[in-house]
């Protein structure tokens, strides 16, 4: 072999071998990151518009629409413990709420995921809005760490500024499910920003605490609390500005006695049943000052 083509097979190399690992959907480490691995995501083609969520219920577009956003999906737990994942807690206690709401009738109802895939917190909103909805709920589980005897659950509506240093805490944390690798694939623009605390959005926010007040009543004596659970912060997920929309956080992931209330059928069917009610009062009442 002359030297010329020996230049040649060495440059190439590299070359095929990396070609044969991505055929084989294989991946090598990546020094500049400080992963071994890499995350691909399917984003949509530019210029399409993301395919919308089923809406169940009646067909009456006039019947009042909530959108319930399970948190996390896909690559993106969220919380874990005793082997139980936040984002197969929260996708089941979801779809008993809408379940009980499509069996009740007379509301509409949408899940922004029906099934283990991963959303950014902007598009999550973007769907309720998408829909014209009158509701957002997205639904979270915590997580108290290495501290014990924390349980009970929240609900949080945005604010500019957070309600506790615990309420800021949680925001950093939820906020970061839109960084992969180091990178942030879900920032608002500054317009965004600027518009949630305009005078024609206050209404919303309005509504927003009125409904997460609603929970807490309609949930005394069914549902655990925590002794302060009307908490608000910074949520990059509740940024829809024209719908209210609060996070509830079912309860601890960390507490055994709570995940397992929370991922059992009866937990599923208590906490469904408190909803559904709250969701409804929250529409009656506001259909009578429309």
């Amino acid at each position: 072999m002359t030297l010329r083509n020996r230049l040649i097979f060495v440059a190439l190399v590299p070359v095929i071998a990396l070609a044969g690992l991505y055929a084989f959907g294989r991946t090598v480490e990546v020094p500049t990151l400080g992963r071994d691995y890499v995350i691909r995501l399917s984003l949509p083609v530019a210029g399409e518009s993301a395919e919308l969520p089923r809406v169940l219920g009646p067909q009456d577009k006039s019947r009042p629409l909530v959108v319930i956003d399970p948190g996390h999906g896909g690559h993106d737990p969220g919380a874990s413990a005793g082997g139980l994942l936040e984002k197969d807690i929260v996708l089941g206690l979801a779809t008993a709420l809408r379940d009980r709401l499509v069996r009740d009738g007379g509301v509409r109802v949408a899940l922004t995921r029906e099934e283990d895939r991963f959303l950014v917190l902007g598009e999550r909103f973007a769907i309720a809005r998408a829909l014209d909805a009158d509701l957002f709920l997205s639904i979270h589980a915590d997580s108290s760490g290495n501290i014990e005897g924390v349980a009970g659950a929240s609900i949080y509506t945005l604010s500019d500024e957070a309600s506790s240093a615990a309420a800021a805490r949680f925001a950093d944390r939820e906020n970061s499910a839109d960084t992969i690798n180091g990178v942030t694939i879900g920032e608002q623009s500054d317009a965004v920003s600027s518009i949630l605390f305009d005078l024609s959005q206050r209404r919303s926010q309005r509504d927003s605490a009125a409904f997460a007040r609603l929970i807490t009543r309609e949930g005394q004596g069914t549902l655990r609390f925590l002794s302060d659970p009307l908490r608000s912060a910074s949520l990059a997920v509740l940024r829809a500005p024209d719908v209210p929309s609060v996070l509830y956080e079912a309860g601890f992931i960390t507490d055994e006695e709570e995940a397992r209330r929370m991922s059992s059928p009866e937990g599923r069917a208590e906490f469904a049943e408190v909803l559904s009610r709250a969701v409804r009062i929250h529409f009656a009442r506001t259909s009578v000052t429309d």
